[in-house]
């Protein structure tokens, strides 16, 4: 039997949700620049999903369409619509209906047995992370004990240290655990992240600037709190 051309298999991905509270598109194009322009190396031509459950009123798709897509983002789906007007003009564009639905998620499995005479994996990092430099931890946490500057980037599918002043940007949880938290003594970073759920540097309560802080996910919402 020959094989088949094709191969159809289930997966998941992490997508950024851009929720919509203004029809005008010049005002959503230029909200959304600002927000490419703190982050360009994380949401330039990113993937998301635009939630319109907050527009009401006459609503022209098509020019907001084109004001998300001059930002640099990339539209893959809609969610939350439920005028049948503009599910017509979203169906016409070429766009699928998502739903974001909120149900029961199963209990994870069990984690493995970890024998206590293996250390668990960790990268160490001891010198400064300069501008345009990429470090990532597969499988692994990260540990920086030096400085990470702005438009640097860590990675780690684990948690991540910062034991330094933190200007860049900390990706925890790449792999989408999110269990995974972000440890920082000096907080003045540019994105933080935990399995894709993120806030920009205008997003950080303004009381943890330059102070040592925890970033952790409780329900699936990045939270903050001291570093004690």
């Amino acid at each position: 039997m020959s094989q088949s051309p094709i191969e159809l298999k289930g997966s998941s991905f992490t997508l950024s949700v851009v929720h919509l509270h203004h029809s005008q598109p010049e005002v959503i194009r230029q909200a959304l620049q600002d927000k490419v322009d703190q982050a360009p190396a994380f949401l330039k031509d990113a993937p998301v999903v635009i939630n319109v459950a907050s527009l009401s009123g006459e609503v022209n798709w098509r020019e907001i369409q084109q004001a998300v897509a001059s930002a640099g983002l990339r539209v893959v789906g809609i969610s939350g619509c439920k005028d049948e007007q503009l599910k017509r003009a979203i169906t016409r564009a070429g766009l699928p209906l998502l739903s974001e639905g909120k149900g029961q998620k199963a209990a994870p499995p069990p984690a493995p047995a970890v024998p206590e005479n293996v250390p668990a994996k960790t990268r160490i990092i001891n010198t400064p992370v300069r501008s345009g430099q990429q470090i990532y931890a597969r499988n692994s946490d990260l540990i920086v004990t030096s400085s990470v500057s702005a438009g640097a980037e860590l990675i780690a599918d684990g948690n991540i240290h910062v034991y330094g002043m933190m200007r860049g940007r900390a990706l925890a949880g790449a792999s989408g655990d999110a269990q995974c938290q972000i440890f920082c003594t000096h907080l003045s970073a540019e994105l933080v992240s935990i399995a894709g759920q993120y806030w920009l540097s205008d997003q950080i309560p303004p009381e943890y600037a330059g102070q040592a802080a925890r970033l952790s996910l409780i329900e699936n919402v990045l939270t903050i709190q001291p570093l004690n």
